[in-house]
């Protein structure tokens, strides 16, 4: 599949993921306590999340971990 970038990042399920983590209160506050994107995946699913509110699975394979994983750390 051909990757076309979305609003500053690799792809539109990156951005959406993103947008959510940065937008979502308890998202966030939940992300913020994770220390890499994969621990995020983790806990969300703890909490029967598995994708964002418009219907983004956290482990899409078009998503650019590396990308998120950055994210994540700055928080």
């Amino acid at each position: 599949m051909i990757q076309t970038p979305h609003n500053g990042y690799t792809n539109h399920a990156t951005w959406n993921v993103a947008l959510w983590i940065n937008n979502d209160e308890w998202i966030y506050n939940t992300a913020k306590q994770c220390s890499s994107y994969n621990e995020f995946v983790h806990v969300m699913k703890d909490f029967g999340a598995t994708e964002t509110p418009d219907h983004v699975s956290y482990t899409d394979e078009n998503l650019d971990l590396s990308e998120l994983s950055e994210l994540i750390s700055e928080l």
